[in-house]
């Protein structure tokens, strides 16, 4: 129930959020709730990935992205995403949730959400996802060009790169399997 509380805040809130640009960091503000919590009372490592959902459509509702991919009858879909955890959040502690884009290719976005207390990062979700509309994924660059910015991505991490190969690599094997 908690999760739909704080969609349903971010969805009344929406209009008073400052807009941002595509290349900067937008922020939530949370605190811990016990429905967010394991059996070792810190928070699930899987809410982690279900409260960067909300720090998606923050990012993409401010940046403009979710409006020009609705624009095209597109829904937001994660592709991939992985998590590192370095210290974990416990009851009622407040924590921020950092949401930046990293950067894309022909067919990715990749996003990274940093879960912040204090100005030391504790944990950060990565994903890497597409705008699908009915005819398949839109590129990246031509939501960028609907929205009148450069369609040229930054330099993806090293590490991003050998994450994205690491899926492409799981998806071709996970497709061979389907085949047999």
């Amino acid at each position: 129930m908690n999760l739909w509380l704080r969609f349903l805040w971010l969805l009344l809130t929406m209009r008073f959020r400052a807009k941002a640009g595509p290349f900067e960091t937008t922020t939530l503000r949370m605190t811990v709730m016990p429905n967010d919590l394991d059996i070792n009372g810190h928070v699930n490592n899987g809410r982690y990935f279900t409260l960067a959902d909300l720090g998606r459509l923050d990012f993409t509702a401010r940046t403009g992205f979710l409006g020009a991919a609705l624009r095209r009858r597109a829904a937001p879909i994660v592709g991939d995403a992985m998590a590192k955890f370095r210290k974990d959040l416990k009851l009622f502690q407040r924590f921020e949730m950092q949401t930046r884009v990293l950067g894309w290719d022909e067919k990715w976005a990749f996003l990274e959400h940093r879960f912040v207390r204090h100005g030391r990062v504790l944990g950060v979700v990565v994903m890497r996802g597409v705008f699908r509309a009915r005819s398949g994924p839109i590129k990246p660059a031509e939501l960028l060009t609907e929205m009148g910015l450069s369609t040229q991505s930054p330099p993806l991490p090293e590490w991003v790169l050998q994450w994205h190969q690491s899926c492409e690599a799981m998806g071709e094997a996970l497709r061979g399997e389907e085949r047999t």
